[in-house]
């Protein structure tokens, strides 16, 4: 299931956006992480070709489940770690940085040791 970075990233836009509309294109996920459409359309083949999204004739994405399994599990990683942050002090824009960043790199043991204390307190 390891993807890199810039995939998770994709992944994780495409969730997101999906929760607020019906179809979602790679004009929209563009649109969204501020990149060219061609690099995005890149993206997207590289995705399909591992078996993360489809991708209907008229150009909606849609996640697989493998797709959505990482996409989902980046985003909990990033609304929990960005809440925990800003539980600390640090102010929203960079908790939400910071946990793009840490969302990406930490071990699903070192996580879960975080969710298990976040859910504690």
């Amino acid at each position: 299931m390891a993807v890199g970075e810039s995939s998770e990233n994709y992944l994780e836009t495409i969730l997101i956006l999906s929760k607020a509309h019906p179809v979602v294109r790679s004009v929209d996920v563009a649109e969204e992480l501020g990149f060219k459409k061609s690099s995005v359309s890149v993206a997207m083949k590289n995705l399909r070709e591992l078996g993360h999204i489809t991708v209907t004739k008229e150009g909606f994405i849609n996640l697989t489940a493998s797709g959505r399994e990482i996409a989902e599990m980046i985003y909990e990683r990033h609304q929990l770690l960005s809440a925990w942050l800003v539980r600390l002090g640090v102010d929203e824009k960079t908790a939400a940085e910071d946990a793009c960043k840490i969302e990406h790199v930490i071990s699903k043991e070192s996580f879960e040791a975080i969710k298990g204390h976040v859910n504690r307190t």
